[in-house]
């Protein structure tokens, strides 16, 4: 009998210390390094204003690694939009976002920066940031709320916060598998084709169809969207190319 539970206590400490050894396994991994931090804690290093080769454009302040649009403080003509200095092409991108009542926003990617264009978004295609309160549940405007292919795919739900709360957007851009997925707060929302018949039909009924550079670039620069009216804030940056 006291041989069997030697051998009972021994097969159960052995047991115990699999799965110890399992569970610190699992969360000594270290982070993924092909995940790039794109945010810095007081600087814009990786970042600029869009065509803003002159530096005469201002808006975009930086601290504690917040980095925030305010339209009444911006100077220069032009478009304002915080861009990447890099360019990528499939990627996932992780960023928290905070915006002020009633004001707008947007994440753009496939951005080009040649002076034939005036705006990220008549090359580049946006996720909408946005007071989700500004269009509620009208039916009418679901593409033009918060977490939409902006004119082009309406969410399957508004997941956000309320203005003046962070935010957390996880997107997706894969052009090897024809895919793009906006995950926010942690629900996805959107999914959606980036090239054949499906999109050129999203395009065809929005207003980028009289854009001819609209969507042709796949590898393309970021961007942060200067809007008007309010104030929006972006932090805890990062990118991993596919």
């Amino acid at each position: 009998m006291i041989y069997r539970l030697i051998i009972l206590l021994s097969v159960a400490f052995v047991s115990c210390r699999q799965i110890s050894q399992e569970i610190n396994k699992e969360t000594s991994k270290e982070p993924d390094s092909r995940w790039e931090i794109l945010s810095q804690d007081d600087s814009f290093k990786g970042w600029h204003i869009y065509q803003n080769e002159s530096g005469e454009k201002s808006g975009w302040i930086v601290e504690n690694g917040v980095y925030t649009f305010n339209r009444k403080q911006a100077k220069g003509d032009g478009n304002r939009s915080l861009t990447t200095d890099e360019t990528y092409t499939s990627f996932e991108i992780k960023f928290e976002w905070k915006i002020s009542k009633n004001s707008n926003s947007g994440f753009i990617w496939g951005v080009s920066e040649d002076k034939k264009y005036e705006h990220p978004h008549e090359t580049g295609p946006e996720i909408q940031v946005i007071d989700a309160d500004i269009y509620g549940d009208d039916p009418n405007n679901q593409k033009h709320t918060v977490g939409a292919l902006y004119a082009m795919s309406p969410p399957d739900s508004i997941a956000s916060k309320k203005a003046g709360e962070w935010n957390q957007y996880h997107i997706t851009v894969n052009y090897e598998t024809n895919q793009g997925k906006v995950i926010l707060n942690g629900t996805e929302i959107n999914n959606f084709p980036l090239s054949g018949d499906k999109w050129d039909a999203m395009v065809k009924n929005s207003k980028f169809n009289d854009m001819p550079g609209f969507g042709k670039y796949k590898k393309g620069h970021i961007s942060f969207q200067d809007h008007e009216p309010g104030t929006v804030s972006y932090r805890n940056i990062k990118i991993r190319r596919l």
